[in-house]
């Protein structure tokens, strides 16, 4: 399997605390069925930058420790990039990554509302041969409560990555639904774990590719796993047809 959104590297962010805890989580990876893992730092959030050089840099040392040690996991370049005022400048300036080097770049929102200037942004990353990844959208605030902005973002040129342990329940009962709401509206394109430690948060890829699976058929677990290869290669991944629904629904209070 492929993860494209992981929080492995040590010491640089909120995820794995030192070079034995990466290690262990890259054990538990490949006891989970991964073989290719993208090493996304948070990026520009207000608390971290990880700036490409230094995330490449870091990536390079914790391959080579995996080889050393026969671990049969491969780490691949990305950040995980917030949005804000400092985007533009940060990308000017080389600091940021795609994932793999390829086309398609992981974009964190802020967990309360979707940026105004959002449909521009994407507009023009898609100008510049950029297509933005929308990290864990069932857990922004805005976007879980109207589905259609998702939808809105998902014409614009975006794609949607859910989580794994918001599928499992880990983040609670509400976010495991609007989960598996925008996986059934086709907003969701690929899976991925957002893992940050070996314990409250470690992979559950496994785990949730059978919640996918039981939910709504092969056809799915087949859709995410091909987009993620695609992803990591750098060709053009397949988007299913997003669905409207009638009504509203609202899952956060305000």
């Amino acid at each position: 399997m492929i993860d494209l959104h992981s929080h492995i590297l040590p010491g640089i962010d909120d995820g794995a605390r030192t070079l034995e805890e990466s290690i262990e989580m890259a054990r538990l990876a490949v006891k989970d069925g991964i073989r290719l893992l993208a090493a996304t730092p948070h990026h520009n959030n207000g608390r971290y930058s990880n700036e490409s050089y230094n995330v490449k840099q870091a990536i390079d040392h914790l391959n080579k420790e995996l080889n050393r040690l026969s671990i049969p996991l491969k780490l691949m370049p990305g950040q995980e990039i917030r949005i804000n005022d400092l985007f533009w400048g940060e990308w000017e300036a080389g600091n940021l990554l795609t994932l793999n080097d390829s086309q398609y770049m992981l974009i964190e929102l802020p967990t309360q509302h979707v940026p105004r200037d959002l449909w521009d942004i994407i507009h023009e990353m898609r100008i510049k041969g950029i297509v933005p990844i929308i990290a864990h959208p069932e857990r922004n605030v805005e976007l879980a409560n109207d589905l259609d902005i998702l939808m809105e973002l998902v014409k614009a040129g975006a794609l949607g990555q859910v989580t794994t342990h918001s599928l499992n329940g880990l983040f609670g009962r509400r976010i495991r639904q609007v989960a598996l709401k925008m996986c059934e509206r086709n907003l969701i394109h690929i899976v991925a774990s957002d893992a940050h430690n070996p314990d409250q948060r470690p992979f559950g890829m496994s785990e949730a590719y059978g919640m996918i699976k039981r939910k709504f058929g092969e056809a799915y677990v087949q859709y995410y796993r091909a987009n993620a290869v695609a992803i990591s290669d750098n060709r053009d991944v397949e988007v299913w047809e997003p669905r409207k629904e009638e009504g509203r629904w609202w899952i956060f209070g305000r």
